[in-house]
Parts: structure tokens; C-alpha cells; sequence
């Protein structure tokens, strides 16, 4: 894997998703759970959130989901502190932290030390990759953008959605920044709605793939990586999960079924 080419300019870089990819589940949910404990948001609204984790691990995502959470995020947010946000940064690596896959660590770092940067692609906002990218040891972090004014989110949009043909978009903007050749480059991704970031790329290896994804990888011929297996087990726990978390029986019930049903890499 040749990460520079003749001149010493990088030629290929490295990009990972983030959710089901580098990590199982969705980061999202931790996120949620350090917004509700700090009063962010409603008990309500985090017994949701843990539904749509669930079903998002189950099932994965669709552009419907992920542009409604795009919306509640923004309505979140709206009139926050940046600061307050960057606050919550130690309960929110608590949660992922433990979640990511050594697999893929040990993949993004062999491409870093044959010479490529690596980054990690995201849906989620902009400073939940750079948080990670630093602590991980990654080159950066290409996630969504949120306004900012006077120190406080706005609620609006500071650039395009990271989904879909939104991580192409930024895939460019940091190659014409690095100088990197995005055609010669490594995409990671478990997700159908990623299609547009593995095309663009010369190797596309999919991880823990959506049935779309993996029927699309066979006909290509593409690698699969297979590291989240679910089960029966996984599924009938997730469905407790999820009624524990809406009949309100608190954090600490949802500790033990979420320690139960963990991620099996």
C-alpha cells in the first residue's frame, strides 16, 4: 500500500466510516445518553433515540432516518453553547471508546504507516470527528457542519449533509487541500447509502454490510469484513432494550441489558 507518490505528495489516503464500520452501533446514541444526563434533552426524547440505535444495529440506516435526526439535532442545538457541547465530550468517548473494533484500528494504522492519512467519515457532526480523529490518532475528521454564531449553534447548517454524496463533497475539499489522489484511495463503509463514497475510490471493502451493500459487493467483487454478528440472541435483548428504555426504567436498567447485548467482535 503506497501512501506517496514520486514527489512525495500523498497519492491515497484512507477513509473510514464511522458507525458499524470502525465502531458497532451508532455513536449517535451515546451522544443522546450524555445530552439527557446533563438536561439537554427529555427522557422522552433519549427513549427514542435508543429505539433508532437499536433499529439502526438491526437493520441499518435509510435517508429518511438520517435526515430526521439531522433535523432533531439541529433543533437540539439550537442557541447551545459550543462550549456546553464540547463538555460532553468524555461521556460521549465513555460510550464509544469501548465499541470501536481493534480490527479496524489495526487497518487505519497500517495504511497510516505505509504512508496514507486516514480519516474518518461521518454523518455526525463536525467536532464528534475531530474528537475522535485526535484521540485515535487519525489525520482528521470529515463529519457534518453546524452554524455557529457569537459562540452559540444556530441550529442551521454550515455546509452540506455528510451522507450520501455529502462525504464525496468533502472527500474532495480535503483532497484538493492534501493533495490526494481520491482515485487511488481506500473506502471502509457497512452502508448502501455510502455507494457514492466507495465508487469514487479504487479499493472499496465494506464492513458488517446492509443487504444492499452486500449484495452490491458480491457483484463487484469487492472485500467484506464481517465483525458485528447479531443473532437471534442480539435481537429478542434488543427488543427488551428498547421497551425497558421507552417504559422508563431507568439508566441503570438499560446499563444491564446494553452490557448484555454489547458488541460480539
Amino acid at each position: 500500500m503506497e501512501g506517496a507518490n514520486g514527489n512525495g505528495r500523498v497519492a491515497a489516503a484512507a477513509f473510514f466510516d464511522l458507525d458499524k464500520t470502525l465502531m458497532a452501533g451508532s455513536s449517535g446514541i451515546f451522544f443522546a445518553r450524555a445530552a439527557y444526563e446533563t438536561g439537554m434533552i427529555s427522557r422522552r426524547r433519549l427513549a427514542r433515540d435508543v429505539y433508532e440505535n437499536l433499529r439502526f444495529r438491526l437493520r441499518g440506516s435509510t435517508d429518511e432516518r438520517a435526515d430526521d435526526v439531522r433535523k432533531r439535532v439541529g433543533k437540539m442545538i439550537a442557541g447551545v453553547r459550543v462550549r456546553d457541547l464540547e463538555r460532553l465530550s468524555p461521556r460521549v468517548l465513555s460510550g464509544v471508546l469501548p465499541r470501536l473494533y481493534p480490527q479496524m484500528l489495526e487497518r487505519a494504522y497500517a495504511h497510516q504507516d505505509a504512508g496514507m492519512p486516514v480519516y474518518i467519515m461521518t454523518a455526525a457532526s463536525q467536532e464528534m470527528a475531530d474528537l475522535l480523529a485526535r484521540v485515535l490518532a487519525f489525520d482528521g475528521g470529515l463529519g457534518s457542519r453546524s452554524e455557529v454564531v457569537d459562540g452559540r449553534y444556530t441550529g442551521r447548517p454550515a455546509g452540506p449533509f455528510n451522507y450520501r454524496e455529502g462525504k464525496v463533497l468533502s472527500m474532495r475539499e480535503v483532497a484538493a487541500r492534501e493533495g490526494i489522489d481520491i482515485e487511488a484511495s481506500y473506502a471502509y463503509s457497512d452502508s448502501e447509502s455510502d455507494l457514492p463514497m466507495l465508487r469514487a475510490v479504487r479499493h472499496a471493502i465494506v464492513v458488517n454490510p446492509d443487504r444492499e451493500l452486500r449484495r452490491i459487493a458480491a457483484e463487484e467483487g469487492w472485500e467484506v469484513i464481517e465483525l458485528d454478528r447479531l443473532g437471534r440472541r442480539l435481537k429478542v435483548l434488543a427488543a427488551v432494550g428498547a421497551a425497558a428504555a421507552i417504559g422508563g426504567l431507568g439508566g441503570a436498567a438499560w446499563e444491564r441489558v446494553g452490557a448484555r447485548i454489547g458488541p460480539r467482535a
